[in-house]
């Protein structure tokens, strides 16, 4: 019997570098080549961590070295970017100094040239002085006395004439050049507190100051305190659906506006598609951006809808927040499926003389057999109802959206009706829906419809139409969407929960969601005064 000791160091090796233990084992269970096999493997293990690990210290080089190289690139960087700052402030101070240099060899030749002025009128006074001086002395000497008379008046023409005598015998400026010196001990201290860009801090977005109106938002922020080397802010925002603080993690990304010049920014435009809007802003000089403020979280609610394809006419092509009028539909399909299992199918026939025949009027378009089962729900409007409705219900508050339609659409009405509106029914003919109708077929009409009642409008058809719902206040207004101009306004109460609705005929609408109600609407919906009479008769009955 023989123990296999040379396992006691692999086992401590194996522990060494965290590989799994090998466990001794008596020597009588096992034998020589068992311990060879347990070996091998131990080998292995203590090879594969060895080679884990130089892959891991090579990984750690790679990165010691490229942030290695990093700082010698970006050192290099900085300090040519040192050596122009400082070239240009030797450049200025070069340009300084020739100015006051210039300066003051002006002021100097300036005296020069006043002083060489003044000094020659002297010297030229003085020669005419000595020369009357001299011819007076002269005069003394004559014996004649009409000679020393006409001297004598000679010498006092000449004397009241002399320039000597008019001349200033004080200088036109002094040698002072006070007035020119410098002291430079300020800014020799300024420039001995030179130092290194500091990193700007955070600002604070004031939240009084920011603004949610008219799908635009307003942000505000000052700094803490003054920072003179501030260059620009950079606004950070993002649309998210939770209240409070932003999580780290949320389901949009951050969209960034850089270069900002002021500390406020409007962000206009902006379809409201989502409760809340983070928003943050840090301040960058021309080194560093600083850290970001502490974020703040507005509220941008609105009504978002999307038009319910599911449930639509089938001779309505809806996607989203457009839909169009389509003559075949489903129907066009539904024809070729009949047609493979009846190939004269009476209906199939008339389906195709339908189709040659042009764009058909309201009333002669077939409904026709209703559709497969695989596309049941599209039967909930049907006949001569070429309805949508919105797919999200309006309980309660007030809400706006707009509604533009193709320039060619013969016929479309929008607005609101209850969801127990009938299959058959068209907008406005009932009690449970209120709309406005546009009809450019044959004749032109723009009128408000309630109950089949109609209220014909003398007002020129806008290129888009605003809809404004007060649930709560019972009133349906509509608008010119550009000028904020008031269509027509239905005063209702509201007993069940409404829905957008939309019909159209040879054309197509556009909606566009996602709105604040306009401040003009607000506005105006203050300054009116109730319903007009012809409103009044549109609501004499409600359910």
């Amino acid at each position: 019997m023989f123990v296999y000791t040379d396992c006691f160091p692999l086992c401590l090796e194996l522990s060494k570098y965290g590989a799994r233990p090998l466990h001794t084992v008596p020597a009588h269970n096992k034998t020589e080549s068992s311990f060879r096999s347990y070996e091998n493997e131990a080998l292995q293990r203590i090879i594969s961590t060895l080679a884990n690990k130089n892959d891991e210290i090579q990984n750690f080089i790679d990165t010691l070295n490229q942030t290695l190289k990093g700082v010698q690139e970006n050192s290099s960087n900085i300090l040519s970017e040192l050596d122009e700052e400082f070239d240009s402030l030797y450049s200025i101070l070069d340009e300084v100094k020739e100015s006051m240099i210039n300066s003051i060899k002006q002021e100097q030749a300036r005296k020069s040239q006043e002083l060489q002025s003044q000094l020659s009128q002297c010297n030229n006074a003085l020669e005419n002085s000595e020369e009357l001086l001299e011819f007076a002395t002269r005069s003394l000497d004559l014996k004649e006395p009409e000679e020393f008379s006409k001297a004598a008046r000679q010498i006092k023409d000449r004397v009241t004439m002399a320039s000597a005598f008019r001349l200033s015998l004080k200088p036109k400026v002094s040698d002072n050049m006070t007035h020119l010196m410098v002291d430079f001990s300020q800014e020799r201290q300024m420039l001995q507190t030179l130092k290194f860009l500091p990193v700007p801090k955070a600002p604070e977005i004031d939240p009084v100051e920011c603004l949610v109106a008219d799908n635009s938002v307003t942000v505000a922020w000052r700094m803490p305190e003054e920072d003179n080397k501030i260059d620009h802010f950079i606004l950070e925002y993002r649309k998210t659906n939770f209240d409070g603080l932003p999580r780290v993690k949320d389901e949009r990304c951050w969209e960034i506006i850089d270069n900002i010049k002021g500390t406020e920014y409007t962000l206009s435009g902006l379809k409201f598609d989502s409760k809340y809007m983070n928003f943050r802003v840090r301040a960058c000089n021309k080194a560093v951006a600083g850290e970001y403020s502490d974020p703040v979280t507005l509220e941008t609610k609105a009504l978002n809808f999307n038009l319910d394809s599911s449930s639509s006419h089938l001779n309505l092509r809806v996607e989203d927040t457009c839909v169009e009028w389509d003559p075949t539909g489903g129907k066009g399909q539904e024809s070729k499926m009949k047609g493979k299992e009846n190939k004269g199918s009476v209906h199939v026939t008339s389906l195709k003389k339908h189709t040659r025949s042009g764009t058909p009027s309201p009333k002669r378009t077939s409904i026709g057999s209703r559709p497969p089962a695989g596309r049941g729900s599209r039967d909930r409007f049907t006949g001569e109802s070429y309805t949508v409705l919105g797919d999200t219900a309006i309980e309660s508050g007030q809400h706006y959206w707009e509604v533009k339609a193709q320039k060619d659409c013969k016929s479309y009405s929008v607005g609101v009706a209850y969801k127990t509106l009938g299959k058959f029914d068209q907008l406005g003919k009932t009690n449970t829906s209120w709309c406005i109708h546009v009809n450019n077929w044959l004749q032109n009409t723009f009128a408000a419809k309630h109950n089949n009642k109609v209220k014909a409008l003398d007002v020129t058809v806008p290129e888009r139409i605003g809809v404004f719902c007060d649930f709560d206040g019972g009133q349906l207004s509509f608008y010119d969407a550009s000028s904020k101009q008031l269509l027509y306004s239905f005063k209702t109460k509201f007993t069940q929960p409404v829905l957008p609705g939309f019909m159209v005929w040879c054309g197509g609408l556009s909606l566009n969601t996602g709105m604040q109600v306009p401040s003009a609407v607000r506005t105006l919906q203050k300054s009116e005064n109730g319903m007009t009479g012809s409103a009044s008769s549109l609501n004499n009955i409600t359910q």
